[in-house]
């Protein structure tokens, strides 16, 4: 697409970001509604918490184990293709769970749902990212950036909203006009592409790399997620498919190294590119940060303040608010004046809102707690949008893929690393005293953000730099300038 030199996005440009960003907002907003009605499940289907929680479990697995094989997917058959696959398959799953007859069926069918969102997530990226070029690339996913913010926040509202006055059925009902209007309108106006390359070697799925990726990474969330579930570290299912994973993931290092015909699904040596793993390394930790504060803020409230659970959701938005607020805002302005001091700033800033919320108690009036929220969702909102654009400003265009991925699956894990420690913190420091491990889990949060800022000295300082252009199997990498911002 021409890159203008104009502020101003074009028309066909907002109606792709609207259409792309209503059938991303499905899996988010699906996943997070379900979180919230695991309890009226486990009666309507007579099933324990634990079997019920695999209809959570399974489609956060599923989504982990796709994403690397929709890089390759992307350009094998084009992203406009694989994005209308995502969302029929979504929308597939989302018929089935409202006709679940026991659990066994709501988790298969959950997994379904899963594929279309494992296809979806990441191709928000390659789509955004591809139409924006490398000028407007901030912005773009500033844009963006309001959909992550809004949709964990939203979700379990929406949820709670459902569950208090429909049935349950009617979390995946509502998904099926959303999910037709997206389509309909991706066939409009998601523009053709054709797939990257008609050599066999870029045709060739690396089958070897996808049996040991997909299902190390899915391995790992598994491990956290259990963590969460049973609140510590050290059990044999929780190690148990740790060490699987760690074992999985170093044999597809020691395989993605290997010069082969077939290339595989994730270089490593994008992390050649220092600006590529300091932005991936932010985001990691962003996530990780983001969703500890995110989960913890209910339990304040409805456990050291006694809130229902619509009116706790409620009280969570000022996070997402905050950072749905601040992105655009700083995805625009790191186009113009690059991203580590806005990035910096942003980090300082959100762990001031965690400081401030170290220091809440059972009596602290709520407009405090909210405008701590809305602080450090606002400052993570000032690193999330111009990290992701200092991404893409640094990957050649046919790297965006595979960049993707990288984003989405290191983000992945790092939420989840986030839950389980705010679980394990809240039952080994917060068992006697609630409020304890509330302030413990925000202490943690402000390390972790410490940790951020240090890795936002590896961030580019300006809107263009220089990039790694990984080459093809047995060919040396080089170094190449991307294209101008101005």
């Amino acid at each position: 697409m021409t890159q203008l030199r104009t502020d101003r996005l074009e028309p066909a440009l907002v109606r792709l970001i609207a259409v792309v960003l209503l059938g991303g907002m499905l899996g988010i907003l699906n996943s997070t509604m379900v979180s919230v009605a695991l309890d009226p499940l486990s009666e309507e289907f007579d099933a324990s918490l634990s079997a019920i929680g695999w209809a959570s479990t399974g489609f956060l697995l599923a989504v982990t184990a796709l994403i690397p094989f929709t890089s390759w997917a992307v350009d094998r058959f084009g992203s406009r293709r694989m994005w209308l696959v995502g969302l029929m398959l979504f929308l597939a799953g989302s018929l089935a769970c409202a006709a679940a007859w026991n659990v066994g069926s709501l988790i298969a069918f959950r997994v379904v749902q899963a594929l279309g969102a494992g296809v979806l997530d990441p191709l928000v990226l390659v789509l955004l990212a591809r139409a924006a070029g490398p000028s407007r690339a901030g912005r773009v996913m500033g844009l963006m950036g309001v959909v992550l913010s809004l949709g964990p926040v939203l979700g379990p509202i929406a949820g709670g909203a459902i569950m208090e006055g429909l049935s349950w059925r009617w979390m995946f009902w509502l998904s099926v006009p959303v999910g037709l209007i997206a389509l309909l309108l991706a066939v409009r106006v998601v523009p053709a592409d054709p797939p990257r390359g008609s050599e066999p070697s870029h045709n060739r799925l690396d089958v070897i790399g996808l049996a040991l990726l997909g299902p190390g990474l899915s391995a790992l969330v598994l491990a956290l997620t259990q963590s969460a579930e049973r609140g510590v570290f050290v059990d044999w299912l929780i190690l148990a498919p740790l060490v699987l994973g760690a074992v999985m993931l170093a044999a597809y290092a020691a395989h993605a190294l290997r010069v082969q015909r077939t290339p595989p699904l994730i270089d490593l040596r994008l992390f050649k590119s220092g600006s590529f793993t300091a932005s991936v390394s932010v985001m990691t930790l962003n996530g990780l940060a983001t969703f500890a504060g995110l989960f913890t803020l209910p339990l304040y409230y409805q456990q050291a303040r006694g809130h229902g659970t619509l009116a706790a959701g409620l009280l969570v938005a000022p996070i997402g608010l905050g950072a749905a607020l601040a992105m655009p805002l700083a995805g625009s302005l790191s186009d113009r004046i690059g991203s580590r001091s806005l990035v910096q700033g942003g980090a300082v800033a959100a762990a001031l809102g965690g400081l401030w919320l170290t220091r809440v108690s059972a009596t602290t009036p709520e407009v405090w707690s909210s405008m701590a929220a809305l602080i450090m969702g606002a400052g993570m909102g000032f690193v999330g949008a111009p990290t992701m654009g200092s991404l893409y400003r640094t990957l050649p265009p046919h790297l965006v893929p595979q960049g993707s991925s990288v984003l989405y699956m290191l983000n992945q894990l790092g939420a989840a690393l986030g839950i389980a420690f705010v679980t394990v913190i809240m039952k080994t420091l917060g068992d006697g005293n609630v409020l304890d491990g509330i302030h413990s889990v925000y202490w943690f949060t402000v390390g972790t953000l410490a940790l951020l800022l240090i890795a936002t000295a590896f961030l580019p300082v300006h809107s263009a730099s220089e990039v790694v252009a990984v080459a093809e199997p047995g060919e040396q990498p080089s170094t190449v300038a991307p294209p101008s911002s101005n």
